[in-house]
C-alpha cells in the first residue's frame, strides 16, 4: 500500500483534500465568546497560516489549527502528516508524512506510527468541508462534501510533537482518522483499486469532546474510543462536482475551485 502511494499519491485517496477557514478554524475557541482570547490567538497564530484555504491538498502539508486534549480550547498550529517522535531526521520525515496524512480509525492502536498518539495524543480539526473523487468511465471527478446546514465539520485526528534535532525546534504535526464511508461517500468515493469507500471520522460536538479527553489508562478506555469511531449519517451531509484538483485545470487556492459546476459527461 505505501509503494502505491508513491507510484500515485492522487489514486488512493481518503481524505487527502479539504477546505477549510479562519472562521471555522476558530469555531470552538470561539464558544465562549472571549474577545481578547480571540484577538490574542489571531495575533499569535494567523501570520503562520496561509487561510482561507479554499482547497490544500495533505501532500503540500499545509499548517492548520488543532484542538488538543492539553488545549481543548486554544489551538496550536500543526502540519498535516503526523511525524512519530521517534523519527530521527528530516531524510526519514520526509519520508514517513506522506503515508501518514491519514490514520485508518481500525488499526490507530496497532500502527507504530500512531499507537502512542491513539492513547495520549487526540486532536480536533474544524474544515468546511472535505474533497473525494469520483470514478465514471475511467474517468475521475472531484466532489466537495459539507454539511447541509453549513457548520463546522469536525475531524478526529492524532498529533504529535516532534523535535528537529538539527534546530532543536519543535514541529506540530497530525493525521486525520478515517472510517468505513456512509451511503453518500460509497456513492462517491468508488475507486475500483481500493477494498472500500472510506471517510474522514467526522464528530459530532458531543463526541468530539469524548474524543480529546485525558489519557486512556486501560482497555476499557480504549475500547470505549473505539466504539466512537463510526460513519457519519449521510443524510447530514450534501455534495456536489468541483473543479479539476489536479492537474493542468487546476486553479488553484482560489474561491473558485469549491463552487458547483457541471460536467456533461458525467452521470451520478
Amino acid at each position: 500500500r505505501i509503494t502505491s502511494f508513491f507510484k500515485n499519491p492522487f489514486e488512493t485517496t481518503m481524505c487527502y483534500d479539504i477546505k477549510t477557514s479562519l472562521e471555522t478554524q476558530l469555531k470552538r475557541a470561539k464558544r465562549f465568546n472571549d474577545e481578547q482570547a480571540i484577538r490574542e490567538i489571531e495575533k499569535k497564530l494567523l501570520p503562520y497560516l496561509d487561510l482561507p484555504l479554499y482547497h490544500a491538498s495533505g501532500y503540500s502539508h499545509p499548517k492548520l489549527l488543532i484542538y488538543t486534549s492539553d488545549s481543548p480550547n486554544t489551538p496550536i498550529i500543526a502540519s498535516w502528516g503526523l511525524v512519530p517522535h521517534w523519527v530521527k531526521d528530516n531524510i526519514q520525515r520526509k519520508k514517513i508524512w506522506n503515508n501518514t496524512l491519514n490514520a485508518r480509525g481500525e488499526t490507530i492502536f496497532e500502527k507504530p506510527s500512531f499507537r502512542e498518539s491513539a492513547r495520549s495524543k487526540r486532536c480536533l480539526i474544524y474544515i468546511d468541508g472535505f474533497y473525494e473523487h469520483h470514478h465514471f468511465k475511467g474517468k475521475t471527478y472531484p466532489f466537495l462534501i459539507k454539511k447541509k446546514n453549513n457548520d463546522p465539520v469536525i475531524l478526529a485526528g492524532l498529533w504529535s510533537e516532534w523535535v528537529d534535532v538539527e534546530t532543536g525546534e519543535i514541529q506540530n504535526t497530525f493525521t486525520i482518522v478515517t472510517t468505513k464511508g456512509n451511503k453518500l461517500l460509497e456513492k462517491i468515493h468508488n475507486n475500483p483499486k481500493l477494498a472500500g469507500p472510506r471517510m474522514p471520522l467526522i464528530l459530532t460536538e458531543k463526541i468530539a469532546e469524548n474524543w480529546i479527553v485525558a489519557d486512556l489508562k486501560d482497555n476499557l478506555d480504549v475500547k470505549s474510543l473505539q466504539e466512537l469511531i463510526q460513519p457519519f449519517p449521510d443524510r447530514e451531509l450534501e455534495s456536489y462536482p468541483v473543479s479539476r484538483l489536479r492537474g493542468k485545470q487546476y486553479l488553484g487556492n482560489v474561491v473558485e475551485i469549491a463552487k458547483p459546476v457541471t460536467y456533461e459527461d458525467l452521470v451520478f
